[in-house]
């Protein structure tokens, strides 16, 4: 069975938003994409799913690293404009630097990384799979960067968000009275 793009179904997903950075055949080149998951803290990797039609699937077979830049919440913008057009047909680097966006020179990569996001993470490839109608890049970290006081541009129903608050822990007695219950039905 299909979960088909922009459906219901797959509108329920929360997903943080990266920006996926690259150079290669196309050039230097940003991408949106929602599927960006670490995937192990030790060695730290990420996944990233891309269609293979993609500048930056083709950027990334071709140089074997890519950039993960998870949006902050005040990216909304250009994480709008990174996934509104096409890198094969637009070089959304120059254009998103002439709208006043800033990129910076990456440590361990020749890719540009975004200023200004709430993660950075330079990634070289280490294993590269293809998943139904996309591909997954696992990247390994050879940098990474945060920015505390940014947090994450999350993505829910095809809409961006803006976290405002956590959700309160339950009270001691709570969490004890859970603790028992648990307890009582280990295997």
């Amino acid at each position: 069975m299909d979960i088909s793009w922009g459906s219901e179904q797959a509108r329920k997903f929360i997903t943080t938003v990266g920006l996926i950075t690259s150079d290669g055949p196309n050039g230097p080149n940003v991408m949106s994409a929602e599927w960006t998951h670490q995937v192990s803290y030790s060695p730290g990797l990420i996944a990233v799913c891309l269609l293979p039609m993609h500048a930056t699937t083709e950027n990334i077979k071709k140089s074997r690293e890519f950039g993960v830049n998870i949006a902050a919440n005040d990216q909304n913008v250009l994480a709008s404009l990174a996934g509104g057009s096409k890198g094969k047909e637009t070089d959304k680097v120059a254009a998103l630097k002439e709208l006043g966006f800033k990129f910076y020179k990456a440590k361990q990569i020749k890719t540009p990384m975004i200023e200004g996001a709430a993660l950075n993470v330079e990634c070289k490839v280490v294993q590269e799979i293809v998943t139904g109608d996309h591909v997954t890049f696992i990247g390994e970290a050879l940098d990474v960067k945060h920015n505390p006081a940014k947090p994450p541009l999350p993505l829910f129903d095809g809409k961006f968000w803006k976290l405002t608050e956590p959700l309160p822990k339950p009270a001691q007695a709570e969490l004890d009275r859970f603790a028992k219950v648990m307890a009582k039905h280990k295997k």
